[in-house]
């Protein structure tokens, strides 16, 4: 059979190339191209849609089958009719022989598929002609017409288009009848019996007379017309190798999860997950097969047993496709959405990046909590789940609305990279604080901590209640090795001062480049660049920049044309061989070079670190392309010693830092608390503080206060401030005596704003209600300035001075609402005594306020820098605290009813800072990774809004785009496709809560 279809079809191709194509002329129908009859009578309909030929479908058969087909059955039938003139109704005769004609080829051994034109299931519509329509019920009508592939339907609505379109002559009106006699047919199923309605009616003899006259357009006409608009009509291409894979994909999912809720020790297809997630890792990441340290971590029976789990291995171990794995299973598996928490915001936008793929394959949403960005409390998913990724901070605040909606069992799984980030000062406090919080408040909820940096495992151990697994696998070799003078050291523990000579540096310097690089980083460079890749880690960023700037020079100078030529041609191809970083770098981003030096053993001005040390070499070393790594760490002499004892030194103790920062410590936890309703009492405070890491580790604690006395003056201290109300026993710590928050004190909590600046904030929102300027954002962007950078501005008068002189005479009347007084400037700026006293973080607060300011009116980070005389990285520091607190201070207002007129003001002004950019950018700079220059670059090529990146394809993507790669075209179109779903899926609970039926109706019960 396969075979005579074949040649069938090549025959109707043949005939149809030699047959001359029709010219197109007005169109009656918007579906399907008539062919003109051997009379010539009637316009052929032009088709709306591009076709490859502009003839009829059908060639000169009717069907695939020749002219013995449903077509020419049903030609013959409507012929009979004609010349029988007793027939009451038109439908009875042709619908009756219509179910003989294909009862007849039923016989003959033809599948009702190939035939039936109205519906495309096994159940043709001429099959339920055998049953007595008396029996038929709605439901049959109902599913007939669900049944219908979307193309049938579309040609059912254009023929009613038909019917309605002409009626301005006898002509189109006897056409609109025969048309709608047919169309009518078939939207009533139950017309098609015998029996049905229609041969109640009479019959319109003048109908019948002008159907005659438009013998044309006859019945065999119509069903040709109405298979050709199903042919043509356009359906959702979903082929059906995909439908089977989609299929497999669930019913791996279903088995996974049961084989997990059985705590069954048959891992599945891949680790209890179907097997597409193996293809993913393979497609997405190049990764085959797992290392042998993965399968034992995955395979560890506290994992099974979903106990909270600590590991640690060295850098570039394999560490996060471990968590990755974990995370995949709790979202498919369990259904339960996760918590991804992850040191840096850039860190944050990477992961996103990197997940969204696996997002729309899988099923579940990726969404990104870093900066202003993140829904608080994050919208219910009703079927799909959530992976959440955020950073330390944000990660604290959804923690929080989770808590206070009561959704915090939702969360069925929490990961923190970068464990020893617990011994960070106040960022460390908060994820203290955070974990003692779900510990405390949901246990079902697993927890996951991973470091490549840990010594004091025991007592992070008990503060999360978890197992540990370590190993010391690295997939390539590290070698170590220390510079001093011209000298290359290997570090060696065997030996006595730790130190083994290797080899002396063979590169001549001329007297010049000695004096402008007397650390020989240019020759430690050029041993591996431009043929393997090098990272420079310096102590600040100013440094980085004469470092780069230093090499770049002599690059440029020293090389010969074929050597420029490459590494300009590498450059324009989007790969550099060399990068001069801080040591922010070195935390999870994943760079690994060939070659890592460290500039110099200092973190600014304090002296590096093991851990820092650990994380930077680790660097050193990529995977699959080389054999070793190597580090160089170059130290003065005056150094030597310090260097012996870090490099042989243990690993810190990562300590709590709740006491130590106390604001962003103890006082916020103990604020968040009550205000939370975890703990409102004396009492309740003292249990819930045993169970975070500074009541774990209350040994290292002074021995003036005890534990609790120490919690006692913390809540003091918060009624005192107005933030807290209620008393606290003098004599007995343990009175149930209720504590309650204040609306400030809630307000403070809900914004995440330090305790150290509440008090002024709201002292400043409240004079603001007196006379907010809001003739430009300069007052605003006063209130929305962060506090804690003011420590660090050192304002140039001279440019204090000539901004102030080009405000206006309403902005220089901010400059007086806040403190600022034009006098005091001057005088500052000409070096004169200054008698009167002015609050001088008032003054260099407002001096950011003008960076910022300038900022939004120009866009443009460096001709910002250049103007007030800073670096860049500080300005972009800048904007993006702004824009973080702006966002903190909104939801501060939103607590607060007296502030509602802020909320209108500061949610616009956060999406300005946020994205600092031209209004039509804003969309495509939403999508994760894409930053100002990348958003221009779409939108010069026509990329303008969201659905473009999320339907573009990524060919064309890399061919309009310079400088971007395959790679980074794919997680552009993920992460747009990733984020319309995540606001299409917002829409959608949003219309789904908005219809639902409430339960407390008045009068239902």
């Amino acid at each position: 059979m396969a075979e005579t279809k074949l040649a069938v079809r090549r025959k109707s191709r043949s005939s149809k190339r030699s047959r001359a194509p029709l010219q197109p002329v007005a169109a009656s129908s918007p579906v399907a191209r008539k062919r003109p009859s051997s009379e010539g009578e009637g316009p052929p309909a032009e088709a709306p849609c591009n076709n490859d030929s502009e003839e009829d479908m059908f060639g000169d058969y009717d069907s695939f089958y020749g002219n013995d087909s449903l077509i020419a059955q049903v030609a013959d039938i409507e012929h009979k009719y004609l010349q029988d003139k007793n027939v009451k109704t038109a439908g009875e005769i042709v619908l009756g022989n219509l179910q003989s004609g294909v009862h007849q080829k039923e016989q003959d051994n033809f599948s009702a598929s190939n035939v039936v034109v109205l519906k495309s299931d096994k159940e043709s519509t001429c099959q339920m002609c055998d049953s007595d329509p008396a029996d038929g019920n709605q439901e049959l009508m109902e599913s007939t017409l669900d049944d219908l592939p979307s193309s049938q339907l579309l040609c059912f609505e254009k023929m009613d288009e038909l019917s309605s379109a002409s009626r301005t002559s006898p002509i189109s009106k006897g056409r609109d009848e025969c048309v709608n006699s047919f169309s009518d047919k078939i939207r009533d199923p139950l017309s098609f019996y015998a029996g049905a309605e229609h041969r109640n009616r009479t019959t319109d003899t003048s109908s019948d007379s002008k159907c005659v006259l438009f013998k044309s357009e006859s019945l065999k006409d119509h069903l040709k017309n109405a298979m050709t608009g199903n042919a043509r009509a356009q359906t959702l291409q979903v082929s059906k190798t995909k439908q089977l894979k989609e299929a497999v994909l669930s019913e791996e999912i279903f088995v996974a999860r049961k084989a997990i809720e059985s705590s069954s020790l048959d891992i599945g297809p891949f680790y209890g997950l179907p097997s597409k997630v193996k293809d993913l890792f393979r497609q997405l990441r190049g990764i085959e097969t797992l290392y042998e340290w993965q399968h034992d971590c995955l395979m560890l029976e506290s994992l099974q047993q979903r106990k909270n789990l600590i590991y640690s291995l060295p850098t570039s171990g394999g560490k996060t496709l471990v968590a990755e794995i974990i995370i995949l299973q709790e979202l498919l598996c369990r259904q339960k959405d996760v918590l991804m928490i992850l040191p840096y915001v850039a860190i944050v936008q990477e992961k996103v990046r990197g997940l969204s793929s696996f997002g729309i394959e899988l099923g579940f949403l990726v969404e990104e909590y870093a900066g202003s960005k993140g829904r608080f409390p994050p919208i219910k998913r009703r079927v799909k789940k959530s992976l959440y990724i955020a950073t330390i901070e944000k990660g604290h605040a959804l923690v929080n609305s989770l808590i206070e909606t009561e959704r915090i069992c939702d969360l069925g799984l929490v990961v923190v990279d970068e464990l020893h980030m617990l011994g960070a000062g106040s960022r460390g406090a908060v994820l203290e604080i955070t974990l003692a919080k779900i510990l405390y408040t949901s246990k079902k909820t697993q927890i996951i901590g991973m470091s490549a940096t840990l010594n004091n495992v025991g007592d992070l151990q008990k503060f999360l209640q978890a197992e540990y697994y370590t190993n010391n696998f690295r997939p390539v070799e590290l070698k170590e090795y220390i510079k001093i003078r011209d000298t290359i050291y290997t570090v060696d523990s065997k030996t006595q001062n730790g130190f083994a000579f290797s080899h002396l540096l063979n590169f001549k310097y001329s007297s010049n480049l000695e004096k402008a690089d007397p650390d020989h980083i240019i020759a430690l460079v050029t041993e591996v660049i431009p043929k393997y890749s090098c990272l420079i880690f310096c102590p600040t960023k100013k440094n980085c920049e004469n470092v780069a700037s230093m090499v770049c020079k002599y690059l440029k100078n020293g090389l010969t044309n074929d050597e420029r030529k490459a590494i300009e041609e590498a450059y324009s191809a989007g790969v550099l061989c060399l990068l001069a970083c801080t040591a922010t770098l070195a935390a999870g981003v994943n760079l690994p070079a060939r070659r890592v030096i460290l500039r110099a053993p200092y973190v600014g001005n304090d002296f590096l670190k093991k851990s820092q040390y650990k994380q930077m070499t680790g660097r050193a070393g990529r995977a699959g392309i080389d054999s070793a790594g190597e580090s160089i760490l170059i130290v003065q002499e005056k150094d030597k010693h310090l260097v012996q004892d870090l490099v042989h030194s243990p690993l810190e103790n990562c300590n709590s830092n709740l006491l130590l920062e106390l604001t962003k410590g103890i006082q916020s936890l103990l604020l968040s608390l009550v205000g939370l309703k975890i703990a409102v009492t004396h009492e309740e405070v003292d249990n819930f503080m045993c169970c975070t890491l500074l009541g774990v580790q209350q040994q290292l604690l002074s021995k003036e206060k005890s534990f609790s006395e120490i919690i006692k003056d913390g809540l003091e201290n918060l009624i005192e401030k107005g933030l807290l109300k209620g008393r606290i026993s003098e004599k007995d710590h343990n009175s149930k005596s209720t504590l309650t928050i204040t609306p400030l004190g809630k307000a403070t909590y809900k914004g995440s704003i330090d305790l150290a600046y509440c008090n002024i904030l709201y002292r400043e929102l409240k004079k603001g209600l007196e006379g907010l300027v809001l003739e430009s954002s300069l007052h605003l962007l006063y209130l929305s300035t962060p506090y804690d950078m003011t420590s660090t501005c050192s304002p140039d008068w001279m440019i204090y001075l000539k901004q102030f002189n080009q405000l206006s005479a309403a902005e220089q009347k901010v400059a007086d609402i806040v403190g600022v007084p034009e006098s005091f400037i001057t005088k500052m700026a000409s070096g004169q005594t200054i008698r009167k006293n002015v609050d001088h973080t008032v003054v260099n607060r407002f001096y950011l306020t003008f960076v910022l300011y300038t900022l939004l009116k120009e866009t443009n980070i460096w001709s910002v820098s250049e103007k007030f005389n800073l670096s860049r990285g500080y300005v972009q520091n800048l904007l993006n605290s702004a824009a973080s607190f702006a966002s903190c201070l909104l939801h501060f207002c939103e607590e607060l009813e007296e502030f509602w007129v802020y909320k209108a003001l500061l949610t616009e002004l956060t999406k300005q800072l946020t994205y600092c950019v031209k209004t039509e950018l804003i969309p495509l700079m939403e999508v994760a990774g894409v930053l100002e220059a990348r958003a221009k670059q779409l939108y010069n090529a026509g990329y303008k809004t969201l659905a473009h990146l999320a339907y573009a394809n990524p060919e064309t993507l890399v061919r309009m785009i310079e400088h971007l790669s395959r790679r980074q075209a794919k997680q552009i179109i993920s992460s747009a496709k990733m984020l319309l779903s995540e606001k299409a899926e917002a829409l959608q609970e949003e219309v789904e809560e908005l219809l639902k039926v409430p339960t407390d109706i008045p009068g239902t019960h």
